[in-house]
């Protein structure tokens, strides 16, 4: 089974192609996280939330990379994070064309 990482935050800056080019280093060390498998950036510049939905192989590689992306994030002076780590019902997802493998 593999597992979804909703994480979301308040965040003052750049979002669209601004943050896309702040943040193109910080995609690209993602892709290179323990069992990370992909992830979809979140954005509302109205609210001033950014975040993210991942998917990881194990809950485990999910729950290392939370602790890791908290304190990473806290760096940043970015402190409001939420998150939660789901299992992905992969039967019901194949059936509503999700891209579970």
């Amino acid at each position: 089974m593999s597992y979804i990482l909703q994480i979301d935050f308040t965040m003052e800056g750049s979002f669209g192609e601004e943050m896309a080019t702040a943040f193109h280093d910080l995609a690209m060390s993602i892709r290179e996280e323990e069992g990370f498998q992909w992830k979809i950036w979140t954005e509302n510049p109205d609210a001033k939330e950014a975040g993210g939905v991942y998917v990881f192989e194990t809950k485990e590689a999910a729950e290392k990379y939370l602790d890791m992306h908290t304190k990473r994030l806290a760096q940043f002076g970015l402190e409001n994070v939420r998150a939660k780590v789901f299992g992905i019902n992969e039967t019901l997802t194949k059936v509503t064309d999700g891209p579970v493998k």
